[in-house]
């Protein structure tokens, strides 16, 4: 009889439990063989490679969207300027104001179901392929573009 089994040839706890550390080490053993690398780098340890110097590719800003993206930012600061917390009427009229179509704006709700103030108040301006989306927050304003949904609009649900 060896050790690690009864007489009846099953065996043991012990033996089980060798037998499930072992499994633990080759399957970790084989998943930390796929994150080395296999590019055959030639850099010595403890030597950090240099960086790259080449240039990075932009895409270019269509016009349209950088003139909108200015003019939604600079609505947005001179607004928050005179209230830092507008409700949803005020910073809709002010967008249309300075000439954003009214049917290319999109404003969240400035309270809550339960009838609080929101955290942020959030506008969007509709412009080609892009929303121009300005976020209102503690008396500071956010700009930036993001790509139109697939339904056509910035927002997802009630924009009112």
């Amino acid at each position: 009889m060896s050790r690690g089994t009864t007489p009846g040839g099953r065996s043991t706890g012990a033996a089980k439990i060798r037998g499930a550390a072992l499994s633990l080490t080759v399957a970790v053993t084989i998943a930390l063989t796929g994150c080395t690398s296999s590019t055959g780098s030639t850099a010595q340890p403890g030597t950090v490679p240099a960086p790259s110097t080449s240039a990075q590719v932009t895409a270019p800003v269509d016009p349209a969207v950088a003139a909108t993206s200015a003019t939604v930012e600079t609505t947005l600061k001179n607004l928050v300027a005179g209230n830092p917390k507008p409700d949803q009427e005020a910073l809709r009229s002010a967008l249309v104001s300075v000439g954003i179509p009214k049917a290319n704006v999109e404003v969240s709700a400035s309270r809550t179901p339960t009838g609080l103030d929101v955290d942020a108040l959030e506008a969007a301006a509709l412009t080609g392929e892009s929303c121009i989306v300005g976020q209102i927050r503690d008396g500071g304003v956010l700009v930036t573009v993001l790509p139109v949904l697939a339904t056509g609009k910035c927002f997802v649900g009630d924009a009112r």
